[in-house]
């Protein structure tokens, strides 16, 4: 079904990736309600409405689900029964069933795994029941990772040994976990992909990610690998995808390991931060392209129009005073994208810049001026 300019679209979740779905559905002329339980919210502020309420308050849902041809997502922790309900009375793009299984760790390893996904080694801790059972020594050392509401290096401890691993199950309190084998990697990318009902699938140009603390740092584009293992790692993200059914924009993100063997890590449903160098390298963002899918329109190209780098600017940054945003605004094939975020936090992504260039040398000298710059 297509769903035409003018019309409104629905938003669950406020946060910078929806924000950023918000300006790029009005930028092709439909209008956003976003539902959200804050007060004001990155996405709220620049939405036509915004509805403050719980992501299962049916009168909320209702109202949307009345007033909005489609609606989408914008974090993986939207409940899925409010996905389900809405899916009665409007378009709703990813469904809930593909939510339900990658929004918790332990499922998702467990459909990953019983479609032949490689993965990484890993073992299932439900309590400590679990934990009088003999965990695999080889699985050490190891993450320890929350099976629910765990990003950005929340929730996940690093586990040395196994007689550690009570302490810090305890530590992650007793919630359910999934024990992952450290590895060592050559490098780290993510495939962000868009399919729509009729099984057409697009692929962004694939990123070589580099994180700090659990956090994504920097996103180069295009990954500094053979073709051969991006070209692997986005069929992998493709089969991903059709065996979950999934409609809509999705982030399958890899580990290289040194033999150039690659795994999954974990998938996101939804726009992902490793892809927002599309806002400005790329003929159609990830935003976008979400917007066309939910919408029934055709895809829109991802050809990759420069060289580029993108940098998540953090909290941390504000911690001597208001930056020195001139550092960036000097450099004329540079962009700032800051989220509308009232306060800085350590840790809590503010924004992110991008820099555009003929090549990946070049972008990423320039990105290092900067950083000294600003001083981060």
């Amino acid at each position: 079904m297509l769903i035409k300019p003018g019309a409104m679209l629905g938003m669950l979740g406020g946060g910078q990736l929806g924000r950023m779905f918000t300006m790029a559905a009005q930028q092709m002329g439909y209008r956003v309600t976003v539902l959200d339980p804050a007060e004001e919210s990155p996405a709220g502020n620049v939405a036509e409405r915004h509805l403050r309420a719980d992501y299962l308050d049916h009168q909320a849902l209702d109202e949307l689900g009345a007033t909005c041809a489609g609606i989408t997502i914008e974090f993986e922790n939207v409940p899925a029964p409010a996905l389900n309900y809405l899916a009665q009375r409007s378009i709703v793009s990813p469904a809930a069933e593909s939510v339900a299984i990658v929004q918790n760790r332990i499922f998702e390893k467990q459909f990953l795994a019983s479609n032949g996904f490689p993965v990484v080694p890993h073992a299932v801790i439900h309590d400590k029941a679990d934990l009088a059972q003999k965990i695999d020594a080889a699985l050490f050392p190891g993450i320890l990772k929350i099976s629910r509401f765990g990003y950005d290096g929340k929730g996940q401890i690093s586990v040395r040994k196994v007689e550690d691993l009570p302490e810090h199950f305890a530590n992650l309190g007793y919630k359910s976990c999934v024990l992952e084998k450290r590895l060592p990697l050559a490098s780290e990318i993510s495939v962000i992909l868009a399919r729509d009902r009729d099984n057409q699938i697009t692929f962004f140009p694939v990123p070589e990610n580099q994180h700090i603390n659990g956090i994504l740092d920097t996103s180069i584009v295009p990954a500094r690998l053979p073709d051969q293992i991006t070209e692997k790692a986005c069929e992998i993200a493709k089969q991903v995808a059709v065996q979950l059914n999934y409609i809509g924009v999705l982030c399958v993100e890899f580990f290289v390991l040194e033999d150039e063997q690659i795994l999954v890590n974990e998938i996101a449903p939804r726009p992902h931060n490793s892809g927002h160098y599309s806002l400005d390298a790329c003929v159609t963002s990830q935003f976008e392209q979400q917007v066309r899918v939910l919408c029934g329109l055709p895809h829109g190209s991802t050809k990759l129009v420069q060289a580029a780098v993108m940098t998540n600017i953090l909290g941390n940054l504000w911690e001597s005073g208001d930056p020195a945003w001139d550092q960036i605004f000097c450099h004329a094939q540079t962009k700032l994208h800051l989220y509308g975020k009232r306060k800085a936090k350590i840790g809590r992504k503010m924004g992110h810049f991008t820099v555009l260039t003929d090549s990946i040398e070049e972008a990423l000298s320039q990105t290092q001026t900067i950083r000294q710059n600003l001083q981060f």
